[in-house]
């Protein structure tokens, strides 16, 4: 039998006890403050300095700390940086480092992030365009969640193209890092994916707008992946439209009209209204096929 103590289970809120050395120091705002802010100073703009005095700093410090109100400023920030994607990215490149090590922060840098989108308006054109080429980043990288673009479709925002001048940078450096493939995956888990066009104010969204816009901003690809599902939903509207019409006025579904259209070629005369028949038929089997695949996907 060990002599070795077993810790005792804890329920959820107690504190088990820590011993000495995996304690975090714990300081007043002004005194957090300054060892953050003076450490710093010393790196200057050289992120990797950066990174290497966040990263084993956390270990000791709680980064849950607050900031003095009087709050200092320091060289290392992105919105004084370069305004270009590499700058960008490797300031990604330290906040994708800190969270993935100290898992906790990320649901305070998310909320953090959506508080910054739904302020864009105190920004200039310069730091929003930092601000979001850097959240592409981190969207492509997984520290953020596609849902914080939630956050754009603030009325103020929409109303004074706020948010689609921002969105067009966005989605440049998300689809720079990765295929316009996973950038739809992300947009379509948190059921973004059919609501692009409200980036645009209600008296604007139209696809032919939104995709002349994407596109003369250098985005074509992702501007026709909004036409074809834009396309895709009209498809679906008038596909479901006809059944309703067809059903009401008791006529058949379209599975006994595929059928019949498919193995009854036999009788004279039929030719010709086969073949009137064929666009319609057509329409009826993509339209069977685009409903199955999203059926796939949704699961």
């Amino acid at each position: 039998m060990s002599n070795q103590k077993q810790q005792k289970p804890t329920l959820s809120g107690q504190h088990s006890k820590t011993r000495k050395r995996d304690e975090k120091e714990r300081f007043g705002p002004t005194q957090f403050q300054d060892c953050i802010i003076q450490s710093l100073t010393e790196t200057g703009t050289d992120l990797e300095a950066v990174a290497k005095f966040l990263d084993p700093s956390g270990a000791k410090l709680d980064y849950c700390g607050t900031l003095a109100d009087d709050m200092m400023h320091t060289d290392v920030c992105v919105f004084t940086a370069q305004e270009d994607l590499e700058t960008m990215q490797a300031f990604a490149q330290v906040f994708n480092k800190l969270i993935r090590r100290y898992k906790y922060l990320e649901k305070g840098f998310e909320d953090e992030v959506k508080k910054l989108l739904l302020f864009l308006k105190g920004f200039s054109v310069s730091e929003r365009n930092k601000l979001a080429m850097l959240t592409g980043v981190l969207l492509a990288n997984g520290t953020l969640n596609a849902s914080i673009l939630n956050s754009l479709y603030n009325e103020n925002l929409v109303k004074e193209g706020v948010s689609a001048a921002f969105a067009v940078k966005l989605f440049k450096s998300w689809v720079n890092e990765k295929d316009i493939n996973a950038v739809a995956s992300s947009l379509r888990k948190v059921s973004m994916d059919n609501r692009l066009m409200e980036l645009f104010p209600a008296n604007k969204q139209s696809v032919e707008r939104f995709t002349k816009y994407f596109t003369e901003a250098g985005l074509k690809e992702f501007s026709q992946y909004v036409w074809n599902q834009q396309t895709m939903g009209t498809h679906k509207e008038l596909q479901k439209e006809l059944q309703e019409q067809m059903s009401r006025a008791e006529f058949l579904s379209e599975e006994p009209i595929l059928k019949w259209y498919k193995d009854t070629h036999v009788a004279k005369g039929k030719s010709v209204f086969l073949e009137q028949m064929k666009n319609f038929v057509e329409w009826l089997k993509n339209a069977e096929e685009e409903s199955a695949c999203e059926a796939e996907e949704g699961d």
